[in-house]
């Protein structure tokens, strides 16, 4: 492909992205091949003579599209959005375009400097104290695992010797049961291991916060046993129900017991930029070590965007840091932001927040989430009402379970219906050892009436069963 033909095709896409998004309403929001489908289409091997880009993008209509799941359609209730606002999508369109390796200052300087500011742009809109600075990671997995690593490196040290990772002395790490599936990877990956991952019950009711006074106490079962604490990992807004621990307690703990903390907050961090939210999920927030939010779940930035706040990137850096010659930067002192991450490759995710945040103001971004928090809660309502269901979990922000009247069975059957029929998708999950039926409204362009829909859908499919 010569640069004319580039520019052909660059603008053919662009016209078939609006007419793909302006019709996304028309279309099932789950794919609805069946496995192995796809790769059917396939041929077995790759060409050895080139093809025309009219045969690949006829062929990318006929054989990808039908198996693509519309995570931008309105509709789509399940797990947490990956958002893409259209400033979001024409900033990534620039990036790929100018395709730079960000990994040092010197390797693309601009996206060096506007990362440190569109980070504090961030700080400062969910209402975290100066002090605070941080880093865009690809996502929450990566941030978490760098924070385990930073606890584990903490704990190791502060011990003076590896004990913890060969079987005497154990690190533990500290969680309720209400944690993402990362945490529990993250201690895989760190070499901890899930055993020495705690996990701690939680209160019922309310916002299904960790229950402090059994973290206490195991904390003192642990070090009276020769385990070594190494941090607590706290969550707001968590993946199953939306739980959210009371963070002022956990940080008291971990105060008197020197521990490092973390808080995943990668769906729910969002929200505070609105700051009625702040008071019932970020009191005390100020407290914690490193905090990570996903502004590509809930705040329209395209995937992959993720913020780890930390309130003294020291102690990552000194966990993760690697500098040989070929990448020292001689002169000034400069922000290396390879240093502070997993990998040493970085792409431009700062360009798409400076679009993003410009286009639509905070308070354009905080419109479309209180909505959201308020068509959730009047969703629930609704279905509350419906006969043969109940409300399992009350919403917390735009998230909220349910269950119809029958077993678990019934429950995954209702769900994979729902999913088949295709207007609306949403998915299941697990509570208080019952399974149940989540449903969460956060897609940037979804409307009142395209949430209201979702009840007319579920009674009309509960029906058929």
């Amino acid at each position: 492909m010569n640069w004319d033909e580039y520019t052909l095709w660059a603008k053919r896409i662009a016209d078939w992205g609006t007419e793909y998004h302006k019709t996304l309403a028309d279309r099932p929001v789950r794919a609805q091949t069946a496995p192995g489908e796809i790769a059917g289409q396939l041929p077995l091997g790759p060409p050895e003579d080139a093809e025309g880009m009219d045969a690949i993008m006829g062929d990318f209509e006929r054989i990808v599209m039908p198996g693509m799941t519309h995570w931008q359609h309105p509709r789509f209730f399940a797990y947490f959005a990956a958002n893409a606002a259209p400033p979001s999508m024409l900033a990534e369109m620039l990036v790929n375009t100018v395709a730079a390796q960000c990994m040092l200052w010197q390797t693309s300087p601009a996206a060096t400097e506007m990362e440190g500011v569109m980070v504090d742009w961030l700080r400062q809109a969910m209402g975290l104290p100066d002090g605070f600075s941080g880093v865009i990671q690809d996502s929450a997995s990566s941030a978490t695992l760098s924070a385990v690593l930073t606890m584990r490196e903490r704990a190791t040290a502060w011990r003076g010797n590896r004990e913890g990772l060969n079987g005497q002395g154990r690190l533990r790490i500290y969680c309720s049961d209400q944690v993402h599936s990362s945490i529990d990877r993250a201690c895989w990956v760190a070499g901890i291991g899930q055993d020495n991952l705690v996990k701690i019950g939680t209160r019922a009711g309310g916002h299904y916060g960790i229950d402090t006074d059994e973290l206490a106490a195991r904390i003192a079962q642990d070090r009276a046993a020769g385990c070594i604490p190494a941090g607590i990992i706290a969550i707001t807004g968590g993946t199953g129900i939306g739980a959210s621990d009371d963070l002022a307690p956990m940080l008291a703990i971990a105060a008197k017991e020197d521990l490092y903390t973390h808080l995943d907050a990668a769906w729910a961090g969002s929200a505070m930029i609105c700051p009625e939210f702040r008071a019932q999920f970020w009191d005390g927030v100020e407290g914690f070590d490193s905090i990570v939010f996903n502004p590509h779940k809930w705040l329209g930035a395209q995937f992959d965007c993720s913020i780890q706040f930390l309130r003294n990137p020291q102690e990552q850096r000194n966990t993760l840091k690697i500098e040989p010659e070929y990448l020292k930067t001689s002169g000034a002192e400069v922000t290396n932001y390879s240093e502070w991450t997993i990998p040493l490759g970085r792409r431009f995710r700062a360009l798409k927040l400076w679009f993003l945040i410009r286009s639509y103001g905070l308070e354009g971004l905080r419109t479309r989430i209180r909505n959201h928090v308020l068509w959730a809660q009047e969703l629930c309502e609704v279905i509350r009402d419906m006969p043969d269901f109940e409300i399992v979990t009350e919403p917390i922000l735009s998230l909220f379970s349910f269950r119809c009247v029958g077993d678990d069975a019934l429950q995954q059957r209702l769900v994979d219906a729902i999913n088949d029929d295709g207007r609306i998708y949403i998915t299941q999950g697990m509570h208080a050892g019952a399974k149940v039926i989540r449903f969460q409204v956060g897609q940037f362009d979804t409307t009142r009436d395209h949430v209201l829909m979702a009840a007319q859908v579920i009674s009309e499919i509960r029906e058929t069963l």
